[in-house]
């Protein structure tokens, strides 16, 4: 039997998407094994059990200065500034995406114009936003939707067009206005699009939206990384890392979960 006929079975199906996890647990596991035993004190590769001692210090106990835990005021200053970006870049997507497919005047007049945003290397703008915009939130937020807002509105505008054409031409006639043909008939083509090009948009997003933190911010999960990051302190950076990374999937699960559930016709396909 060829190799591309053979299909995992239930047990395997389920085993075979932690394997991956398990070989990296296990080679970080031994290499910090090994750094350790050579040198007791390196902190380029701390234990796994001094990572989640550190995590549950994170996690539970406040700052001695303020008493807040500043694990979660990070979380929450960086999934808002995260959720205003992309919920911007989404909604002006949808728009612009349903404006440029359906419409051959805007079509011609930003098509182009959307193509050259999209190769301008968003963090290359990071000075410009902080000049203009100042050093507060809005920078963020508008850096996430600079960086991911061109990539959106190409994807929208494409499956826009792919769009079968005797569809719109059936609505005319029935006397379809363009404003109900863009609600009734392609709006329902594209959302399941938006969610996937949402979900791709969200590693770039996170990248953005550290790089940000990082320069010019006093709270969120890229300032905390950045800060500790002289003191060389591994266990706290691998912390936050690992809590991104749950985060980031937490919320591509949701966003796989809105779009079989609501538009399961979209994801046979898949």
């Amino acid at each position: 039997m060829r190799l591309i006929n053979i299909k995992p079975g239930p047990a395997l199906a389920a085993f075979l998407p932690l394997l991956p996890f398990a070989v990296a647990f296990v080679a970080y596991a031994i290499g910090s094994e090994i750094r350790l035993a050579e040198n007791p004190s390196d902190k380029l590769l701390p234990a796994p059990g001094a990572v989640g001692d550190t995590m549950l210090r994170l996690t539970t106990e406040g700052d001695r200065r303020t008493g807040r835990i500043l694990f979660w005021h990070d979380t929450w200053a960086s999934l808002k500034r995260l959720g205003l970006g992309i919920g911007i870049s989404a909604s002006l997507g949808l728009i612009f995406g349903l404006l440029i497919g359906l419409l051959p005047l805007v079509r011609n007049a930003l098509a182009q114009f959307v193509a050259v945003l999209s190769m301008i290397p968003p963090l290359a703008l990071l000075p410009i936003l902080f000049i203009v915009f100042g050093l507060g939130e809005l920078s963020k937020v508008v850096l996430i939707v600079v960086g991911t807002l061109p990539f959106i509105i190409r994807d929208l505008s494409q499956r826009t067009l792919e769009i079968p054409q005797e569809l719109l031409v059936k609505a005319q006639p029935l006397g379809a206005s363009s404003w109900v043909i863009a609600t009734r008939v392609a709006l329902p083509q594209v959302m399941p699009r938006l969610i996937q090009a949402v979900r791709l948009s969200l590693g770039p997003a996170w990248l953005f939206l550290i790089a940000a933190e990082a320069i010019a911010s006093d709270l969120g999960l890229g300032y905390r990384i950045f800060l500790v990051r002289r003191y060389l302190a591994m266990d706290v950076i691998l912390t936050y890392v690992i809590w991104i990374t749950v985060l980031a999937f937490a919320m591509d699960w949701l966003l796989r979960w809105a779009s079989r559930r609501f538009f399961p016709w979209a994801e046979e396909g898949l």
